[in-house]
């Protein structure tokens, strides 16, 4: 479909493009913005894609900038100017940044081509990853008159429907290409022993491999299993700092790391296309997360397999995290006031801070659960009084404190820390009047030293209060959309509320209905939650390969294989015997059971005297 989206925005039309992960969504706004006159104007909330995106434009010679969470003031003022007046074809934004003053403020002289709404889904109340901050795009329509392309892979006609009525379509254009993945093999597996299993389809599959976990310690630790297992394997989540994560991806990416092992974190945009398989080892909570990280396998069109593993304690957890998301409405407004106390935020004041915040301490000092506390601040997040960045990373700032005229004078104890401020004083305009962020690397190689050498140096330039230095960072940043607001006072939207748990709740029975209904083709089953009716079975699922494996007449077959071995068998003897070796398959266990129930054969382990 990716002909007929450029065509479509090339003709000046609001169109909404669903592609499925790795359908090349990417290509269908940068092809028409650089066919087109001004600047495309990209909304995303993935800083790490935007960054990712922007990099690769420029090293094809394309002119991009991108304005995210965790920049000064200066430097949006800084990469706002130079994308009005400096002929950029592209310019990358986070949600949030739209509704700024600064933002607006440059709107007259960008000559805005089209305006990309990436991860359209975001804006949608019935999304599953519903963005307050998005909804300020219809109200940018209304000054910008430019024609809207937004794209998502995941998106129910619900879905759909919503986003083209919210970012103010001129008329419906919805151009969707089907969702059937045909190398794609979806297998569900029921199994105890979930490490036997993962290690075994990391053996039998060759090429490069995901390996989805909930958690950072679960990565940590199934990571070390598969390497015990002679498996080449690491982990990937938002803990890691961002040079390690860079690392571990460009390593993954080049295959000397053959599985990674990642929280949800990884895979997002990553232009790697041999993936040959991705194993969830936890069941996800809603159908669109999960097929948006199943297809990240085998986007070169090369047969590849989205395992996942699931026994019934992962149906309790689903239960527990519904119940966890959202907790009561006074807990949540409770939470509100707790963040605020916790930076010491005055009544009437606080808008437009960030708050680097930290879950650990704040959930300490007020003898909080870190899960019930940290899912009110998200809701926080959806009902719009806050927005939260998540892993962020907070570059090196630096202000010089002391006066210029007595530098010549002070006594350094060491030369290098003259060579760093006056480095400094020629690269940073205003260095005496507020902290610049700065090049660490740079500052480096003038120095002649590493950049760890240089942080030494710029904590002992603080120490001789000569410089204010405020290191680099990774933390979770809370923006404070409006002033703190009394007790009593907070609107939590109780309609909202009940919309989301109850769409929430919606999402786990699909979840639930997936794995267990081992009779409908499990693509056939995606297919129709996206809206894709009556689908073909695709032929190579566990389900499809199982009614091959299975012979016709299964139950005569179950009647003959039992009688051969005098009614003494075990579950796993059949299993072994009926089943095909790369699936679990629900068929043969179905009639055996109505077998069983007619008094036909004697169940597992038990035998009928002769």
């Amino acid at each position: 479909m990716q002909r007929e989206i450029v065509d479509s925005a090339l003709a000046g039309k609001d169109t909404l493009a669903l592609l499925p992960t790795g359908g090349g969504k990417s290509v269908c706004f940068q092809v028409p913005a650089l066919m087109t006159t001004g600047t495309a104007l990209v909304v995303t909330p993935l800083i790490a894609l935007m960054k990712d995106q922007v990099q690769n434009l420029r090293d094809r010679g394309i002119r991009a900038i991108a304005i995210h969470a965790g920049m000064t003031r200066r430097e949006v003022d800084t990469a706002l100017n130079n994308a009005a007046y400096g002929d950029f074809k592209f310019l990358y934004l986070s949600p949030e940044r739209l509704g700024t003053q600064l933002f607006q403020s440059y709107l007259p002289i960008l000559r805005i081509s089209y305006i990309v709404v990436d991860e359209a889904h975001c804006i949608s109340q019935w999304g599953y990853d519903f963005r307050p901050d998005y909804l300020a795009i219809g109200e940018l329509r209304t000054l910008v008159n430019a024609p809207v392309l937004a794209l998502t892979a995941t998106a129910t006609p619900q879905v759909a429907d919503d986003i083209m009525e919210k970012l103010c379509f001129k008329e419906k254009n919805l151009l969707k290409g089907s969702f059937k993945r045909e190398n794609l093999s979806y297998i569900v597996r029921r199994c105890e022993d979930k490490a036997g299993q993962l290690a075994g389809i990391c053996k039998g599959v060759d090429g490069s491999g995901i390996v989805y976990v909930r958690s950072r310690k679960g990565c940590e630790e199934t990571a070390a299993f598969l390497r015990s297992e002679g498996i080449s394997a690491s982990f990937y989540h938002a803990g890691l700092g961002t040079p390690t994560r860079s690392e571990r991806q460009e390593k993954w990416k080049k295959g000397d790391i053959r599985v990674m092992v990642s929280t949800n974190a990884f895979g997002m945009g990553i232009d790697k296309s041999d993936v040959r398989f991705v194993v969830h080892n936890d069941l996800p909570d809603s159908p669109e997360a999960y097929f948006q990280e199943a297809g990240r396998a085998g986007r070169d069109g090369k047969p590849s397999y989205a395992v996942l593993l699931w026994n019934t304690s992962d149906l309790r957890r689903l239960k527990q995290i519904a119940t966890a998301t959202f907790p009561s409405l006074e807990y949540i407004a409770d939470i509100y006031q707790k963040v605020h106390i916790f930076y010491q935020v005055p009544y009437e004041t606080g808008e437009g801070r960030q708050l680097k915040f930290d879950l650990t301490a704040f959930t300490a000092q007020f003898n909080l659960s870190r899960s019930s506390a940290w899912y009110a601040i998200r809701y926080l997040e959806r009902a719009g009084h806050w927005t939260v960045t998540e892993d962020l990373d907070i570059r090196t700032r630096v202000q010089i404190v002391a006066e210029r005229k007595v530098l010549n004078d002070i006594e350094l104890p060491d030369f290098k820390m003259g060579i760093i401020l006056e480095t400094l004083m020629r690269s940073y305009d205003g260095i005496f009047s507020w902290p610049h962020t700065v090049d660490e690397e740079f500052l480096a190689g003038k120095a002649d030293c590493s950049v760890s050498q240089l942080r030494q140096l710029l904590y002992g330039l603080a120490l001789e209060h000569i410089i204010k230095y405020i290191p680099s960072d990774h933390a979770d940043v809370i923006t404070l959309h409006h002033d703190r607001i009394r007790p009593g006072n907070l609107d939590v939207q109780p309609a909202r509320y009940k919309m989301l748990k109850d769409m929430f709740e919606e999402r786990i029975a699909a979840m639930k209905a997936y794995v267990e209904d081992e009779t409908a083709c499990r693509q056939s089953f995606l297919l129709d939650y996206f809206g894709e009716k009556d689908a073909a079975p695709c032929g190579h699922c566990d389900v499809c390969r199982a009614r091959k494996s299975v012979p016709a007449d299964t139950a005569s077959a179950l009647r003959g294989w039992i009688a051969a071995r005098h009614g003494k068998y075990s579950l796993k003897e059949l299993r072994d015997a009926f089943e095909h070796p790369a699936t679990l398959s629900g068929d043969y266990l179905s009639i055996l059971r109505e077998l069983i129930d007619g008094g036909e054969v004697p169940p597992p382990g038990t035998f009928t005297p002769a």
